[in-house]
Order: structure tokens, then sequence, then C-alpha cells
């Protein structure tokens, strides 16, 4: 097995101080940071409403810009790691996402916490896929590179859950403006350590394609925002059509642009190999399905169920927990058998889940409707990442590995925003939120099964030796 010194593409010098425990350490603080702040605002936002003047569909951008940008920057932002030095622009995100996050806490006015939330996400999407790539330079691959994985998706997973309950705490106890000023001591500790103990892995040469990233960071912006505007206006809305038409031809121009370009953004040969294009595809269904349910669910334990805010960010610790306890077992069961069968496993468990939260009605309990269903996903999605991310970056290059990277996360943003779109859209809510969410739960199950029927088809078994 390779040692830390002898991991392909990092520096000798660099690579001498490598600490492993530490640098995990970094990257996981980063990567929970950006997750958590995706939820942890949620529960402040009737405060904000109140203190800022925002009306009820101004108050959605206060979360649809973060997921703007960072949606439509990630591209940009793995291949500026893999051209500038990952973890240059990793701390340059970080410091980015921090100073973002004080002008948020500082936000006197609507425009200001808007136009902050936007900068959060500039941050997060440079950081971000640079925290997937420096795991795949600074652990080789293997059980090591296992291990961190399995710790980082804990952390994804998890972070959804920590936020809400930090949200509510910080909001109940002190005021709102702490739910961004928290990100302060954590961003700047981040980035003092990273310089100090990450291996910066070798620059790649050349330069940016400039033509690829504003058609492909333009063209997923609008899809992004398409996706977010059907939530709110219907997709027969004249700008969420608008939207997708110009997302379709940007897009389309940045495929063009990427087979023709000398150093493209996408590299689209790596979508050639069918494994990593089968996990692509299965991740990206897997968030959609997954995504929608989590605001659903929310708002249920709130609104039918009648769980305060902190209550409800507690109800989802068994899905938590779930996902922390597979992160324990799949590494091991990675190294045996391979990623198939743990996505296939994860995929019947999630099915499985959907399926039962399908009966959900206004009469069903926590603990006899709720309980189960997020136990199997839980432990569905922990079977889930660690198997599709050691897939997605099995076998690239260093060079390439923050633009893989960065596509994965592009996935589970997009995912994110299409299926809430979706099945938010799909439950006819003018009856109450109980009637109306069993379509949700339905189309959520048949995503999941799609998902399971792609990785079933597309992901080949581990050759054996």
């Amino acid at each position: 097995m390779s040692t830390p010194a002898t991991l392909p593409g990092v520096r000798p010098d660099a690579a001498a101080r490598h600490r492993p425990g530490a640098i995990l350490s970094i990257i996981l603080a980063c990567q929970l940071m950006i997750v958590v702040d995706a939820t942890i605002v949620t529960i402040a936002l009737p405060n904000i409403q109140r203190e800022l003047g925002f009306s009820p569909a101004g108050l959605s951008w206060v979360q649809s810009a973060y997921m703007l940008a960072f949606g439509g920057l990630l591209l940009l932002g793995g291949r500026a790691g893999d051209l500038f030095g990952r973890r240059r622009v990793f701390v340059g995100g970080i410091l980015l996402f921090t100073f973002a996050s004080l002008l948020c806490g500082l936000a006197g006015a609507g425009w200001w916490l808007i136009a902050a939330r936007a900068l959060q996400g500039v941050g997060a999407a440079f950081a971000g896929p640079s925290t997937l790539a420096l795991i795949a330079t600074n652990f080789a691959e293997g059980p090591a590179r296992n291990r961190a994985l399995a710790l980082f998706s804990t952390m994804s997973g998890a972070g959804a859950s920590v936020g809400l309950i930090l949200g509510g705490m910080l909001t109940s106890w002190a005021s709102w403006p702490w739910v961004f000023f928290v990100n302060l001591p954590v961003g700047l500790a981040v980035a003092v350590a990273a310089p100090r103990l990450i291996n910066e892995p070798a620059r790649g040469t050349g330069r940016v394609d400039v033509a690829g990233a504003a058609t492909g960071t333009a063209g997923m912006t609008l899809l992004v925002y398409g996706f977010i505007r059907a939530a709110a206006s219907g997709w027969g809305d004249r700008y969420t059509v608008l939207s997708f038409v110009g997302a379709v031809l940007l897009l389309g121009a940045f495929l063009i642009i990427q087979r023709r370009a000398a150093q493209p953004i996408m590299p689209l040969h790596l979508f050639a190999d069918r494994n990593r294009s089968s996990a692509y595809l299965t991740m990206l269904l897997l968030v959609v399905s997954m995504f929608g349910v989590f605001f659903l669910l929310t708002q249920f334990l709130q609104d039918v169920l009648g769980f305060t805010p902190l209550a409800a960010g507690f109800a989802f610790l068994p899905m938590t927990l779930g996902v922390f306890g597979m992160a324990q077992i799949v590494p091991r069961l990675l190294t045996r058998y391979g990623p198939r069968p743990l996505v296939l496993t994860g995929g019947l468990l999630g099915t499985a889940g959907m399926a039962w939260l399908t009966g959900v009605t206004s009469s069903t309990g926590y603990v006899s409707g709720l309980l189960g269903p997020m136990v199997l996903l839980g432990i569905g999605l922990g079977c889930c990442v660690v198997p599709l991310t050691v897939t997605v970056l099995s076998s690239v290059p260093p060079h390439e590995s923050g633009v893989a990277s960065g596509i994965q996360q592009t996935m589970q943003w997009v995912g994110g925003s299409l299926g809430l779109a979706i099945l938010v859209s799909s439950a006819d809510l003018t009856h109450g939120l109980a009637g109306g969410a069993g379509n949700a739960f339905v189309l959520a199950a048949i995503f999941m099964a799609c998902a399971l029927a792609v990785a079933l088809l597309g992901i080949r078994p581990a050759a054996r030796g």
C-alpha cells in the first residue's frame, strides 16, 4: 500500500509533513460548515422575515441566492483548484465564505442579506470541490482513502440535521445573526491551519477555459434558477420556461466548447468511464429523491405533529445515526466486496424507506410512521455515498481530481434543486401538508428506484484479483 510520501502528484517537501488526522479534521470542518449552512438558516427564517421586512416570496431568496451561486460556480471552482492549486483555492474559498458570513450577520436590510448569501455561495463553490480533491491527493487509493471518504460522507449526511439543531439552539438562545456568526471561528481556524498541514498537489498547467467557464456557469445558474422558480411559481411560469430554454442553449454551447477546447473546464472523457458516469447519475437521482423529502418532513414535523424547531431537528437524529453507523462499517465492506453490492443494498433500503413514507397521513405519529423510514433512509444513504464517491474518484489523475469532485457536487446541488422543485410542486398542499405530501413521497420512491436501477445496470462488479 502506498505511503503518504509516495502519493502521486504531491510535492516531496509537503509530503514530509503529511499528518492524516490533522488534514482530515480540516477538510471535515470545512465540509460540515458548508453543509450546515444550507439548513441552519431554515430555522431562523421567521425571525429574519420579521426583523428585515421580507415578503414571503422575497424570503425564499435567502436560501435561493446561496444555492444559485453555489450550484452555478462549482465547475469553475473545481477547475480553478486544479490549475491554481487546490490548497490555495480551498483557503481562498473558506476566507470568502467566512467574510460573507460576517456580512450576513451584520445585514440590516433584505438586499444586503441576499447579496451576502450569494457571496457565501461563491466561497462555498470554490472551497467545496477542493475538499474531495484534497482527500484524493492526500490519501492513497484503497483503505486509507475509503476511511477518509466514509468520515467525509458522515459529515455531509449529518450536516443537515446538525444545521437544524444548531439553528434552533442559536435562534432560541441568542438571535438570528448568530446562525452566521458561528461560521467565523471555524472558518478562520481552517484558513490558518490548512497552509501549515495540508499537502499541496502539483498544479495543472494551462489557463482557465474562459468560454467554457462562462457558458457552463451561466447555463448551470439558469438551470438551478429554473428549478427554484418552478417550485415557487409553477412549471408554466414564463420566467421558469425562459430559464430552462436559456439553460439548454447555454449548456448545449458549453458541451460543444468542451469537445473542442484544448484544456476544457469539464473534461468529457471523465464520462467515458461507464462506472463513473453511472455513479454520477446514481448520485443525482439519490439527491433528487432525498432533498425534497427532507424539506417536506421538516415541515410535517412542525406543522402537523406540532414539534418545535429544536425538536424537529432532533427528530432527524435516527437518520443521522444511520449514516454515521454505516460510515464505521462501509470502508471494511468496500475493501472486501467493492462498491456495487453496497450501492445496491443502499438503494434497496432507501426505496423501501421511501415506499413506507407514501402511507403518511394526518394521523401518522412519529414513532409509528416516521421513525422506521428515517432509519432505513439513513442506513441506505450511508451504504451508497462512500462507494459512489470512491467510484467517481477511482483512477482519476491527480490534476483532474478537483474537476471530478466538482462534477459530483454539481450533481448533488442541481439534484437538490430539482428534487425540491419537483416534489414540492407535485405535493397538493391546498388541502394541507399531511394530505398533499403523498404524491411527493410516491415520486421520491420512484426516483430512488431509478437510482437503484442505474446502479444495477451501469456499475460493473469489482474485479477480483
